[in-house]
C-alpha cells in the first residue's frame, strides 16, 4: 500500500500539534499547515483565505485526509473581530471543503460544543439536536459545519466530509493562553505567590478534553471513513468529549491539590452570566459520544488529574 498522508490544517496550534503527531505515529506521513510558525517544509505556510494557494497545497500533498483545526476559537476575540473569525470558521472552510471534495479527499472539520445553548437540563446533546449558538463563536462555527458538508453534498460526496465536534480542550501548549484549562494553572500559581483573590466562574459546567486523545479519535475516524466501501452510509456529524464534569473554579482546586499549594484567594463566582455581556457563555453542553461509540471508535479519555500530575511533574 502507497504511503497515506494527512494534510492538518493549524498544525501549529493547541490542537492541530497532537492531531498531526497522532497521525505520525501511527504511520502516516502527516504534513501541517500554519502562518506566522510556518517552517516550510513540515509546516507548510498558507493562508487559508486564499484558494489559489489552497488549490497548490492539495496538489501538491495529494493528502487522503484533511484535519482542519485552524480556527478563530476564542469567544471573545470572535466578538472583537466577526469579518475575521466569518472569514476563517466559515469562508476558509467553505473554500477548503469544496476543493477537498473534487480531488476525493476526506475531510474532518472541527466544531465546537458551543454550537448548543446549553441551558440546564438540555444536556447531553445527540449529534442530531437542533443547534443554537448563544455566542457568535458558535454561531460561526456552525455556519462552518454547514458550508463543509453542504460543498460535499454538492460535489455528490456525502460521507468524504464529516465534523467532529469538541469541547473546551486541554494538554501540552506553547503558552498555557492557548487554552483556556492551561491558563488556569498560571492564575493558581499566580493567585498563591502573590496571595491575591480572584473570581473564578462555579457556573457553568466544563468537560475539559485532552488534545492527545482528539487526535487518537481523528486518526481512527480517517481509518474508519477511509477504510469503508460506502462512505455514504457513515455519519457526517460526530462527538467526541471526556466526561470529566468541572466548573472552572473546581479545574482550579484540582490544580491546587495536585500542585500542593493553597488555592484560598480563588473564589467562587456563582451568578451565571452577565445579561449586559457581549460574549453569553452556555451553562451545560455536554456532548454525547454515540456516534463514535457505534461506528466501533474508542472514546476513552485520559484522566485529568493524572495527567496534570504527569505534566507537572514533567514540564519543569
Amino acid at each position: 500500500m502507497s504511503q497515506r498522508i494527512a494534510l492538518i490544517t493549524g498544525a501549529t496550534g493547541l490542537l492541530g500539534r497532537q492531531v498531526k503527531n497522532a497521525f505520525e505515529t501511527r504511520g502516516w506521513t502527516a504534513k501541517g499547515t500554519g502562518y506566522s510558525r510556518a517552517d516550510g517544509v513540515d509546516i507548510l505556510k498558507v493562508d487559508l483565505g486564499n484558494e489559489g494557494q489552497l488549490r497548490k497545497m492539495l496538489d501538491e500533498v495529494k493528502p487522503q485526509v484533511i484535519v482542519h483545526c485552524a480556527a478563530q476559537r476564542f469567544p471573545d476575540k470572535v466578538d472583537k473581530d466577526p469579518e475575521g473569525a466569518k472569514a476563517l470558521n466559515v469562508e476558509a472552510s467553505r473554500s477548503l471543503a469544496r476543493l477537498a471534495a473534487a480531488r476525493d479527499v476526506l475531510l474532518i472539520y472541527i466544531s465546537t460544543d458551543y454550537i448548543f445553548p446549553g441551558p440546564p437540563g438540555d444536556a447531553p446533546y445527540e449529534a442530531d439536536a437542533e443547534p443554537k449558538p448563544t455566542n457568535l463563536y458558535g454561531q460561526t462555527k456552525f455556519e462552518g459545519e454547514r458550508a463543509v458538508l453542504d460543498e460535499y453534498a454538492k460535489a455528490g460526496k456525502t460521507g468524504f466530509g464529516t465534523t467532529l465536534r469538541v469541547p473546551v480542550l486541554y494538554g501540552v501548549a506553547d503558552k498555557p493562553s492557548h487554552s483556556a484549562v492551561n491558563v488556569l494553572l498560571d492564575i493558581v500559581q499566580k493567585a498563591d505567590a502573590e496571595k491575591s483573590k480572584v473570581k473564578m466562574d462555579h457556573w457553568a459546567i466544563r468537560y475539559p478534553t485532552n488534545t492527545e486523545d482528539i487526535g487518537r479519535v481523528c486518526h481512527d475516524v480517517a481509518e474508519k471513513y477511509l477504510g469503508a466501501v460506502d462512505r455514504s452510509t457513515l455519519p457526517t456529524i460526530l462527538q467526541f468529549s471526556s466526561e470529566d464534569k468541572m466548573t472552572k473554579y473546581e479545574i482550579c482546586q484540582k490544580l491546587g491539590e495536585i500542585l500542593n499549594i493553597s488555592t484560598e484567594g480563588i473564589e467562587p463566582n456563582t451568578q451565571g452570566n452577565d445579561p449586559q455581556a457581549s460574549v453569553q457563555r452556555p451553562y451545560d453542553c455536554h456532548l454525547s459520544t454515540k456516534v463514535l461509540r457505534d461506528l466501533g471508535i474508542d472514546v476513552s479519555t485520559v484522566d485529568f488529574a493524572d495527567w496534570w500530575r504527569h505534566y507537572t511533574r514533567t514540564s519543569k
